[in-house]
């Protein structure tokens, strides 16, 4: 294993481990690299996956990562082992190798490697004076030593200081010049001051765009415009906003065409065709439930199937492609096909135009000119492929798709219809969306045990493979080459299972802990 190598860059990263960057990104990066990276160790909470911290360990390097749980950010990286990395600071090495600083001997290669940061090394040939930093005193009664902790604007040192040793009274140059406090045990990377004025934000402060962060780790990658929140306003309507500035881009279920996504938000990761017919036989079911048999509209388009792949039809092939649709392909029904866009947190149905979801009831006294995004320009070819169904990934820590996408954060709109309603995202659990869903489609139905038995549940099992849903199903079989990462079941077994719920214009996949793992607009 070669030894983890990073230059040090306060308030913005250590090397290519930005501040802000997504868990997605950290990860497919880590995996890439598996000799360097051999072992990651992932942290969450199983009852609340998507509102507490995730933690990512690299124990065979020495490093923390923690991330924030709705946005899936990092928002501190921690270098807990100074022995197993080399960190330098405007090329000068963080901690040298020197019998003054206490060594310890590599059993592999025999040499001497540091054991820590010295604090004359840091407080005076590296980042200078600065403020009284805080002192930690033990964690029980029984511990004899604590936390000093050295604050730099982005940039932490702990210390040991015997708590016989310690006295608010002495100054930090006197107190960690002792032998036993001199040696840095750990160091932390952050946005913020200090590390006293950052912590109390450490979750929350809304972070730079990881693109002003590349000329610090000299990437010629191109980062693509971030996705920060997808508005559901109903009937087919998405409102995407770019993350950091005022802008927004609608997609309209039925109109948009691959152009249009391409010139928005820029090419796909990827491009998916599959023949997967094995929903198909829910689509002959009638509204009414009836025994009738369907007519052809209604089997076209049921407004209460739960099948997430409804849209898909017969294409021949089962192929993944890097490259935007040829242009013969288009307006053809047999280039119908998902655009892939891992990292920025959704897929996108690419077929013949279909009639989107009706519009929620909420919504029924406004006119066509009053609907959300209703000054977009149309496509009035009928022939012409255009998006037909649009699906957020969650990335769901434990999930059988996890860290396929990155995290897709959305919000129903049409149910926040004054300021004091709960708003309805992608953190809310399922059952208080169901909820409110309910109470705006119950117009619909003609009792409340209609509505529930026409929004039953579907179980899907995601660890039989591939299987109809709307994340893994049509982007074919479990590649680590995606980034993806086999994390631990929720239920400790490796068939993990998901349920589906369906409402008019969205389906819902739902995991044991009762979070949303994805939703399909359709």
């Amino acid at each position: 294993m070669s030894l983890f190598s990073a230059a040090l860059h306060p308030n913005v990263g250590l090397g290519f481990l930005i501040l802000g960057a997504s868990l997605h990104d950290i990860l497919t990066r880590l995996k890439a690299e598996p000799q360097r990276f051999p072992k990651l160790d992932l942290a969450y909470s199983q009852e609340e996956p998507v509102t507490e911290p995730v933690i990512l360990t690299l124990p065979a390097n020495g490093i923390r990562l923690q991330f924030d749980g709705p946005e899936q950010r990092l928002r501190l990286i921690e270098v807990l082992d100074f022995t197993k990395n080399r960190i330098t600071y405007q090329d000068k090495d963080i901690a040298k190798a020197s019998s003054a600083q206490g060594t310890s001997k590599s059993p592999r290669a025999g040499k001497e490697v540091a054991s820590g940061p010295a604090f004359k090394n840091v407080y005076h040939r590296l980042f200078g004076p600065t403020y009284a930093g805080e002192y930690i005193p033990p964690g029980n009664s029984a511990g004899v030593v604590g936390t000093y902790i050295l604050s730099y604007p982005g940039v932490a040192f702990s210390f040991p200081v015997p708590a016989s040793a310690y006295s608010p009274n002495k100054d930090v140059v006197s107190l960690l010049s002792s032998p036993a406090s001199q040696i840095a045990t750990s160091a932390a990377v952050f946005s913020g001051k200090s590390w006293a004025h950052a912590r109390g934000q450490l979750w929350t402060e809304v972070l730079l765009s990881v693109k002003s962060a590349v000329l610090f780790s000299k990437s010629k990658d191109v980062v693509p415009d971030e996705i920060s929140l997808v508005k559901l306003h109903g009937g087919g309507r998405l409102q995407l906003f770019k993350k950091w500035t005022s802008s927004s881009v609608w997609i309209l279920l039925g109109e948009t065409t691959p152009q249009d996504l391409v010139a928005e938000l820029g090419p796909p990761d990827a491009i998916y065709r599959k023949n997967d017919q094995r929903m198909y036989i829910h689509k002959t079911r009638t509204s009414s439930h009836s025994r009738s048999r369907s007519s052809g509209a209604e089997y076209k388009r049921p407004d209460d199937l739960t099948d997430t792949d409804q849209s898909s039809a017969p294409t021949g092939s089962d192929e993944s492609d890097d490259e935007a649709i040829e242009d013969e392909t288009v307006g053809n029904v047999s280039g119908e096909c998902f655009y892939n866009y891992f990292y920025l947190g959704f897929d996108i149905l690419i077929s013949l135009p279909q009639q989107p979801s009706r519009t929620p009831p909420s919504q029924m006294h406004l006119n066509e000119a009053q609907l959300p995004g209703a000054k977009i320009i149309k496509s009035g070819n009928p022939d012409r492929l255009v998006a037909t169904k649009v699906i957020l990934h969650a990335n769901v820590p434990g999930s059988y798709p996890f860290n396929r996408h990155r995290r897709s954060r959305w919000e129903v709109s049409y149910l926040s219809k004054t300021e004091s309603d709960t708003i309805i995202d992608s953190e809310t659990p399922f059952d208080e969306i169901e909820e409110r869903l309910r109470e705006e489609w119950k117009s619909n139905y003609a009792s409340e045990d209609d509505a529930k038995r026409r929004q039953r549940g579907m179980v899907l099992n995601r660890g039989w493979g591939d299987s109809p849903g709307s994340s893994c199903e049509f982007l074919g079989g479990w590649e680590d080459s995606s980034g993806g990462i086999a994390a631990k079941k929720l239920d400790d077994n490796e068939e993990s299972t998901t349920t589906l719920y369906g409402f008019p214009g969205l389906v819902f996949e739902v995991l044991k802990n009762g979070y949303v793992s994805a939703v399909t607009v359709y």
